[in-house]
């Protein structure tokens, strides 16, 4: 039997059944319909342009492209395994559509190059997604932290009690992760924004093409330079991966927060109903199933990353059918991201604060003792080292007689040590404490607000050079 396949003319023997199931991209490659129809469009309408089409071919082409967007949207397209990808699928549909105009679409392009473009452009569009919703988060943050730069929570180190600083200040430093987030994701977007279009199977075409029309068509910068590198290339996915498992990284360091933030250990906040759920057995329970998901979220992003790195090490040039493997880990990252930026905004928004939990943790764990320390150096002129072991001292009498160094009087202060004067019993006030902090990124209301203010600043700019990376198309 003849094998039918639109590739099969030098096959003599039909494809094993077993092969189109093994082979075949098209259960998960299909999500790139409109890709693969939105790159035919611009090649056919450069092809017309160049001379290879004529107008009605060209005409014809795009309405049969439109029927099977149409086809595929309302679920009545006949998606046959036989096809094995979404670009073979749409060619033979468009073939039984319009008739032998479909048969010239493919001139002058490949499979390779086509993918390549499909693939890159699903990619992109994912990484504008995910940048807008890092900017709604990042919104949502600096304002719980515009009302909380008074707010005084426990700082720690190693999960003990450290320092006071003001719960704005500790969104502040969230938000800067984000930050760097987006910023990642802009920079790799503007890196990746070259078509590989026209650079067919792997060294060109012999046809009389224009790749800036089709690349500036599809609103890319400019065509890729070199037609063997964009059909191996998946440096764009793997930019992606990389960003989305950064995100997932500083959104499980924020969900663990919020784990514990939301327990009656700590009672900081109290997360809404609608983001909690209950238990089966016990009915007290309202566990922080959201926070922890987003937490455990981040083990599947470094596995998408982990796993394209895995096909890609060793492939030699050019296109090799590994690559096929590169898009489930794509399109499972984006999407549970998509999901995990979205919920998070949402929790966030309706979470409860509690400010009197937070102020009365500050008074454990002795946060004041570097206060004490820094006075007895700045009013005494003892060295840090002297200071340091003074402080230690109170610190001790202060578990001996069951107190917060924080709620010594300024005579059991003095008891200590002789060199200890009175007035050392205001560097003990929390609100002291924080507010002396106030160095450049320090923790004092007032240089929060400066921080507030500079973050506004930038996301202010961050939305217009967004606005700017949105894909425009012209064909």
């Amino acid at each position: 039997m003849e094998n039918t396949k639109l590739w099969g003319g030098r096959f003599k023997e039909s494809a094993a059944k077993i092969l189109d199931t093994f082979n075949a991209s098209l259960p998960f490659d299909k999500k790139l319909y409109l890709q693969d129809i939105l790159g035919s469009k611009a090649h056919s309408s450069m092809l017309e342009r160049c001379g290879i089409l004529n107008k009605d071919e060209k005409e014809a082409i795009h309405k049969g492209l439109d029927t099977i967007k149409e086809e595929i949207q309302k679920g009545t397209f006949d998606f046959k395994l036989s096809d094995e990808d979404i670009h073979m699928a749409i060619e033979s549909r468009l073939t039984a559509l319009i008739g032998e105009a479909g048969k010239k679409l493919h001139t002058a392009r490949s499979r390779n190059d086509q993918v390549a473009l499909d693939f890159r452009l699903f990619t992109l569009e994912a990484n504008y997604k995910i940048a807008s919703l890092l900017l709604e988060l990042i919104t949502t943050l600096l304002n719980l932290a515009k009302e909380h730069t008074t707010t005084i929570m426990p700082g720690m180190t190693h999960l003990q009690h450290a320092q006071p600083v003001n719960f704005g200040f500790t969104m502040c430093a969230y938000i800067c992760m984000f930050v760097r987030d987006f910023e990642r994701l802009t920079a790799s977007h503007q890196r990746n924004n070259f078509s590989p279009l026209g650079s067919a199977a792997l060294a060109g075409t012999p046809y009389t093409i224009d790749r800036f029309y089709t690349a500036n068509a599809l609103g890319f910068n400019a065509p890729t330079l070199n037609a063997t590198d964009s059909v191996s290339d998946r440096d764009f996915a793997l930019d992606f991966l990389y960003d989305l498992s950064m995100i997932g990284m500083h959104i499980s360091r924020f969900a663990e927060e919020l784990v514990l933030w939301s327990s009656y250990e700590f009672k900081f906040i109290s997360l809404s109903d609608a983001y909690s759920t209950g238990s089966s057995i016990m009915p007290q329970k309202k566990n922080p199933d959201v926070p922890e998901l987003l937490r455990g979220k981040s083990g599947r992003m470094y596995g998408n990353l982990f796993r394209l790195l895995t096909v890609l090490k060793g492939l030699p040039l050019a296109y090799n059918k590994d690559t096929q493997e590169d898009k489930e880990a794509v399109f499972d990252s984006f999407e549970n991201m998509e999901i995990c930026l979205q919920i998070l905004n949402d929790l966030v928004k309706t979470m409860q604060i509690h400010k009197e939990n937070m102020k009365k943790a500050c008074q454990k764990g002795h946060l004041c003792a570097t206060d004490l320390a820094d006075f007895l150096v700045s009013h005494c002129k003892i060295p840090f080292r002297e200071a340091h072991h003074i402080t230690g001292k109170a610190v001790g009498y202060a578990e001996s007689v069951g107190k917060d160094l924080s709620e010594l009087s300024a005579e059991e202060l003095c008891k200590v040590d002789s060199i200890i004067p009175k007035e050392a019993h205001l560097s003990l006030s929390l609100e002291n404490s924080m507010n002396s902090r106030n160095s450049y990124g320090g923790t004092s209301t007032k240089s929060t607000l400066a921080q507030i203010e500079s973050l506004e600043a930038w996301l202010n700019l961050a939305k217009i050079t967004h606005q700017k990376n949105q894909r425009k198309m012209e064909f």
